[in-house]
């Protein structure tokens, strides 16, 4: 445990402890008064007075009083003349109806938004309005989005009268027409369509959304603002497109689906979450993964099947009011909410099998590997007997079980969502698997004609089954030439097996029939949110949220195995727990002056998490006794700590426009971190960011082919704070048994102090450029430019210093990058679609500065931090392929004279390139060049089919595993890979060759660590095809179904690559300050699914 004296920091923690318990006491009041508030039906009530004012002036001002947000097209109300009113304390809805319809107007109502579109013909026409027809016929149906969801609200008209009706919340329309005649069916935000009524009268309509002004509301830091209108970088992606991927993580569902996300797994484990990277790395020591929002507060648990849409802030205008956390940038997650109306009930199923990729890779079998060994070494043919498939003994099928039921529905004044979910995936390496579960209930109400309140609570737990007794490590290295199972078909012991070849004597099979590796979690989140309008122009908001996780890890080695076997048995067990709480209070303002749109914002936020940790292991078990009450003997010293990490933040934000066409915003955040030192426990952030909408202008109205344009740039400052000790500030001694003396407790020295300690500091600019072409073709382009400086790097200290470690700000490391993102509707014919997307970015990682004046941080590494060089760059010894004359291996040596000239010649000795002169950097990096995603969907009446392909390109992996089965001879106990097409051994004089003369022993430290192992890990991957078919409503209605959904969906079914191992991912966010290693690989897995979607 680690402790420290300071009475300074005491006092902080004590002070924000004693801050949050206040707040608790508040909350549980708050909660307490709202248990009581009798949920009752109120109107909305609008007082306006008006002269001469413009219909976009009073649709403002309703907006500001009911906090409804308005959507509608531009052009609609562009020429409206001037509008004198005085209204009191009426009923909003009755007063939009009488403004509107007079012209040719009218306004749907969707949860928060009301829509305003141009007036079809009158709904529900009067009897004496229709068309003369004794024995008119009737057209019906259901009308669907390209998702297959119904659509409701949808102006069905007969063309050429007035004859009109609309659809109900099932999607479901009927209207007297005779066969042959034209409906037109028009909604708000989708392309119109007229479609002839067949003879049978049954339609099946499909309505395609359209690229138009009219863009969709996204959550921007605290508050919300149309797309059309941001100043900033974001890319938002709603929740359909998320989950053509089947997976329980959204970081996997993320992958290739927004530009300069760069998400990549080290290993295809069920239990093994990806890394996320947004526009490069920027720091040494600190985290490089953004910072997660849920429901508008920082953290918090959630589901991907309860996701509603996520945006991803990139830039600084755009992540900067979440300060100190925001440098790796910012995912927003909003959860799926009620809306008023009918009951829906939602059930989701998918079943699915998984099977290991293997790309290009295999390993040998029997007789390849007696081949290949008897030509430098003495084999008994014997060893033939055998042909064990290791690799598939370790590695089978898998599979999928992902079921989720939801509720929702409510009336206008509370509003609820509900959902279960059950995920379950067992892994394609034996012993492995993942089980989840999920609960969430989302509670929205508005209590009074001021007051909103949300409650939102969710839960999971999860259970892993993770990888042991070293089954990976032995599938790859085990020869074929050893026996799994002994004649009665039991799992042999390899260790008293007379004749077992295999260097490790270890039988994965026998040790999973005794041995485990396990960990089980569980974690609540509760939310309470409350907006209070003080005025038309005022509103204040309350969000709160708490947060409770426990977490449980189990390793069991039993006695009668090889892992277990030398202390008797052995059990680990390790337990974690947190509590977080945080509170964030919220000030709005927002006024109209004319043509002129103010909006200030402030808040003040306090958090503090407290957690610990144990860890607990034992020796000496009887066979199959899992619990530490029986263990005989201490493993290793017991060990635990108990920590507490606060931080206090208050934000300022001005967003300004004039005539929707220049917008600008202003913020300042002041934050402040136990973390850092007492020199500089707080720090400063500023952001700026503008935009102009070109099209807005009056000499942009007739252009035709430019639908929207839009300029925009960004500058500010953020900050990371993320990733480093929650003392890494302080001055620790360690207590341990290691500083024990005679029995009694000591303390070592552990870590240096550093009171100027500060956090890390991000300088990022942004220009980009948003276009739509014939309100088809979307496109959005960024240029970036992050500098950080400061940077938190934990600097090893030499054993003399007495202290281990110090944390220090360690110099500036500057990413630059382009992003492009182009969404087109390619083709719109009767029932038939074809949409694209293509998003890909391009980033350039340099490190700028290092502290003290060094040129090199951890030299001697794989990937040192040197100034002038990528933070992911390798340098290693220079592999110089092989000598044609005897089959030696050859590096290049570096030799310098005294006059500091370079001179490069070639060595078969390894020691002479592994020198500090020899090292170089080899021009490659484990950062990839560029990244991206493509995706075509297709649609024809009923079916869907949409293929997903991700790339990477330009990125070097080092190939680690190869160190052991491609060693030139090095471990004859081991197997061999089979080269690939194009790779070669060397065999006789004069052969040129990429492999050198295989020696028992090796051939002169030919598998060393070198750029030898480096290879290309560029890949394009089809991420997801899937085909789906959504049943006709006809089909349907007996059973009082609203829509039927059944699909099959691959996963990874092909990857291109000329990388050698089975899997070219890997992870591309360093760890431990390396990254772009292969080391055996967990492979991700190639899925077929089945699917079942139901609505009610």
């Amino acid at each position: 445990m680690h402790k420290s004296d300071s009475r300074r920091c005491a006092y902080r923690r004590q002070t924000l402890l004693r801050y949050m318990i206040k707040m608790k006491i508040m909350l549980i009041c708050i909660i307490t008064s709202l248990v009581s508030v009798r949920a009752t039906t109120y109107a909305q009530k609008v007082t306006l007075k008006f002269e001469q004012a413009t219909l976009r002036d009073v649709l403002d001002e309703i907006q500001k009083q009911t906090g409804y947000d308005f959507l509608y097209n531009s052009t609609l109300i562009a020429k409206e003349q001037a509008i004198s009113l005085t209204v009191n304390d009426r009923d909003f809805k009755e007063v939009l109806t009488e403004l509107l319809h007079p012209r040719n107007l009218r306004f749907e109502i969707k949860r928060n938004t009301v829509f305003v579109r141009k007036r079809g013909p009158d709904v529900n026409p009067a009897p004496d309005r229709l068309p003369a027809a004794n024995h008119q016929q009737t057209a019906h149906g259901i009308i669907r989005n390209t998702q297959g969801q119904p659509l409701s609200g949808v102006t069905v008209g007969l063309k050429g009268t007035s004859v009109a009706t609309a659809s109900d919340e099932g999607g479901r329309f009927s209207l007297p027409a005779e066969a042959g005649q034209t409906l037109v069916f028009s909604l708000l935000g989708y392309v119109p369509q007229e479609i002839a009524v067949p003879s049978s009268g049954g339609m099946e309509v499909q309505l395609f959304e359209e690229m138009s002004d009219l863009d969709e509301v996204v959550v921007v830091g605290y508050s919300t603002r149309k797309v059309r209108y941001l100043s900033s970088s974001v890319t938002t992606i709603p929740s359909e497109k998320l989950k053509d991927v089947t997976s329980n993580d959204l970081s996997t569902m993320l992958q290739g689906k927004a530009p300069g996300v760069v998400v990549s797994s080290p290993s295809g484990a069920p239990s093994s979450a990806p890394r996320v990277l947004i526009r490069g790395a920027g720091t040494i020591s600190a985290s490089t993964s953004p910072l997660v929002v849920v429901d508008g507060n920082i953290g918090g648990n959630y589901n991907p099947a309860d996701i509603e849409s996520v945006s991803i802030l990139k830039d600084a205008a755009a992540t900067g009011l979440y300060g100190s956390r925001a440098a790796n940038g910012v995912i927003i997650i909003n959860t799926k909410r009620g809306e008023a109306g009918k009951t829906k009930v939602e059930f989701n199923n998918s079943f699915g099998f998984g099977n290991p990729t293997t790309g290009n890779f295999r390993l040998m079998n029997s007789q390849e590997l007696y081949d290949f060994q008897t030509t430098f070494y003495d084999r008994d043919p014997s060893v033939l007997q055998n042909n064990t498939d290791w690799w598939g003994l370790a590695f089978g099928q898998g599979y999928v079980n992902n079921h989720n039921l939801s509720i929702s529905g409510g009336s206008e004044n509370v509003q609820y969502y509900a959902s279960g979910v059950f995920y379950r995936e067992e892994g394609t390496l034996a012993g492995t698997g993942h089980t989840g579960y999920n609960f969430r209930t989302n509670l929205d109400a508005k209590l009074t004609d001021r007051l909103k309140a949300s409650v939102l609570i969710n839960g999971n737990v999860n259970k892993n089954q993770l990888e042991n007794s070293r089954t990976m490590y032995d599938a790859y290295t085990n020869l074929p030439f050893d026996p799994a199972f002994d004649g009665e078909g039991n799992p042999i012991d390899a260790r008293f097996h007379p004749n077992w070849l295999g260097r490790e004597k270890e039988n994965f099979l026998h040790s999973l029939l005794y041995n485990y590796s396990k960990d089980r979690s569980w974690a609540i989140s509760g939310d309470l949110n409350l907006d209070y309008t003080l005025t038309d122009k005022i509103t204040l908001s309350s969000y709160n949220r708490t947060q409770f996780a426990n977490g449980q890890t189990a390793q069991f080695f039993d006695r009668n195995t090889k892992q277990g076997g030398a202390n008797g048995g052995e059990l680990r067990n390790g337990t974690s727990s947190s509590n977080r709480l945080l509170t964030s209070n919220r000030v709005r303002y927002a006024d109209t002056f004319g043509e002129h749109d103010l909006a200030i914002l402030a808040a003040a936020e306090a958090e503090t998490t407290t957690s610990d940790w144990s860890a607990t292991s034992g020796k000496g078990l009887p066979s199959g006794r899992d619990v530490m009450s029986v263990a005989t003997d201490v493993l290793l010293s017991p060990s635990g700590a108990r920590e507490q990490v606060g931080f206090r933040k208050y934000l300022a934000q001005a967003d300004y426009s004039y005539n929707n066409r220049y917008f600008f915003v202003a913020s300042f955040v002041n934050e402040f971190s136990s973390k850092f030192g007492k020199n500089n426990p707080m720090a400063n952030f500023y952001q700026l960011g503008a935009s102009w909408i070109l099209t807005n202008e009056p000499f942009w109205q007739e252009n035709r082919i430019l639908s929207f344009a839009k300029l925009r740039g960004s500058y500010g400052t953020v900050g990371n704070a993320d990733g480093i000790s929650n003392f890494a500030a302080l001055g620790l001694y360690s207590i341990t048994q290691d500083a024990s003396y005679s029995g009694l407790p000591g303390a070592a020295p552990y870590q240096k102090g550093n009171p100027n300690l500060s956090w890390e500091k991000i300088r990022s600019a942004n220009l980009g450029v948003d276009l739509t072409l014939w309100n088809r073709v979307g496109i959005s382009l960024d240029i970036y430019e992050k500098k950080a400086s400061e940077l938190l790097y934990r600097q090893p200290l030499v054993a003399t210093t007495g202290y281990s470690y110090v944390w220090v700000n360690a110099g500036s490391v500057r990413n630059r990058g382009l992003e492009l993102n182009v969404t087109s509707q390619n083709f719109k014919a009767g029932n038939f679609t074809w949409e694209t997307s293509l998003n890909m970015a391009f980033n350039r990682n340099q490190v700028l500065e290092l502290s003290d004046g060094s040129a090199i941080f951890n030299p001697g590494a794989r990937q040192p931090i040197a100034v002038g060089y990528d933070m992911d760059a390798y340098n290693l010894p220079i592999w110089a392929g092989v000598d044609p004359a005897n089959g030696d291996p050859l590096w290049e040596k570096v030799t310098i004279d005294e006059s500091g000239n370079r001179s490069i010649a070639t060595t078969n000795v390894y020691s002479e390139a592994a020198t500090s002169d020899s090292r170089q950097f080899t021009g490659t990096s484990a950062a990839p060049k560029f990244t991206g995603g493509i995706s075509n969907t297709l649609t024809y009446q009923n079916f869907t089919l949409s293929a997903f392909f991700n790339f990477v390109y330009g990125n070097y992996v080092y190939n680690d595993t190869r160190v052991y089965f491609d060693n030139d001879g090095l471990y004859e106990a081991f197997n061999s890979m089979v080269l690939p097409k194009g790779w070669t051994r060397w065999e006789k004089e004069g052969d040129k060759a990429t492999h050198p003369k295989p020696i028992v022993g090796g051939n002169k430290d030919s598998n060393q660590s070198s750029s030898r192992y480096l290879e290309e890990g560029s890949y394009i991957r089809l991420r997801n095809v899937r085909l789906g078919y959504n049943f006709p409503e006809k089909w349907l209605q007996s059973a009082r179904i609203s829509r039927l959904q059944v699909f099959i969906s691959g996963d990874n079914l092909w990857t291109g690559t000329k990388f050698s191992g089975p899997d070219p991912e890997v992870s591309l966010s360093q760890v431990d300050l390396a990254s772009g290693v292969s080391s055996f690989k967990y492979p991700v897995s190639k899925k077929v699914l089945f699917g079942l979607n139901v609505t009610f």
